[in-house]
């Protein structure tokens, strides 16, 4: 008599994952695993975090690009820890689903890991934060593994990478020389080795985006890395045309809330002027 043929496990879908009622570490990895592509947008306030969280997204990342977009400056350099903490924390207050991944800003973790540990510690606490963020490979493998031992989710980030961007001097893609490459790779092996949850790649060759990917056990964030990543992120105010000086071939504009702000804001300008607001049926 033969054997009954064994029971294959159902393979999960993006419906599925949509149903998680709370999107953690070992949920992306799943979803690496299920061929389930994972979507990432930035946040630094309450109200548009309420929304991208309202709408599936993944994993909101409080990103230091709040320099730019928030506070006006031209690099991530400037933004402090308390500064990140005050974002992250406006962001986690709107949060239900999403999992909350906080950028480790410049200074805070480079060259000492007993300080990268206290800054992780600070986000964690103070924001209530579910992951942090540092960029860099074999030269943050320390402050990685002391942060990963605390208990405290890591992403790491490869490629081009912005705190970085007066030794590069240039937002070119990074990663088309073979060396550059092969360092990519051998870092991306290292910091899943040392513990991260996951690895953003940013502006490299989509066909090296793609062979990091399939090399990995854990989640890859392409931002510019093509789409054989395993998720995208982009920057929520480049993606929604807030910014509208910042066009990359990778961003995809989905819409232009430039001008539609704008209008709107022109429109109540004159409303006001000529006496046409507030109408009597907004008057108490």
């Amino acid at each position: 008599m033969s054997a009954a043929p064994t029971a294959q496990p159902m393979q999960r879908t993006a419906e599925d994952f949509r149903k998680v009622r709370k999107v953690t570490t070992h949920t992306l990895q799943e979803m690496k695993q299920a061929k389930i592509k994972i979507a990432m947008l930035t946040a630094y306030d309450y109200s548009l975090a309420r929304i991208l969280d309202d709408a599936g997204i993944d994993v909101i990342l409080v990103g230091d690009s709040a320099s730019n977009v928030m506070a006006g400056h031209e690099t991530t350099l400037p933004i402090t820890l308390d500064q990140m903490i005050y974002h992250a924390a406006s962001v986690v207050r709107a949060v239900r689903r999403a999992l909350v991944v906080v950028d480790l800003p410049f200074g805070s973790y480079q060259g000492n890991s007993k300080e990268a540990l206290n800054s992780a510690i600070r986000i964690m606490k103070e924001a209530g934060a579910h992951a942090v963020k540092l960029e860099g490979g074999r030269e943050v493998k320390d402050s990685v593994e002391r942060i990963v031992a605390a208990g405290v989710p890591v992403m790491g980030h490869l490629g081009l990478t912005p705190q970085s961007i007066y030794k590069f001097g240039t937002y070119v893609v990074r990663a088309t020389e073979e060396t550059e490459a092969n360092r990519l790779r051998e870092d991306a092996k290292l910091l899943e080795q040392v513990g991260c949850f996951a690895v953003v790649l940013e502006k490299i060759p989509a066909t090296l985006g793609a062979e990091v990917t399939q090399q990995l056990r854990i989640p890859t964030i392409g931002i510019g890395a093509g789409a054989a990543c395993d998720g995208q992120v982009l920057v929520l105010h480049d993606m929604l045309g807030i910014n509208q000086e910042f066009k990359p071939r990778f961003l995809r504009r989905y819409l232009n809330l430039y001008d539609t702000i704008r209008e709107a804001v022109c429109r109540y300008c004159d409303d006001v002027k000529q006496g046409n607001f507030p109408a009597p049926h907004e008057q108490y």
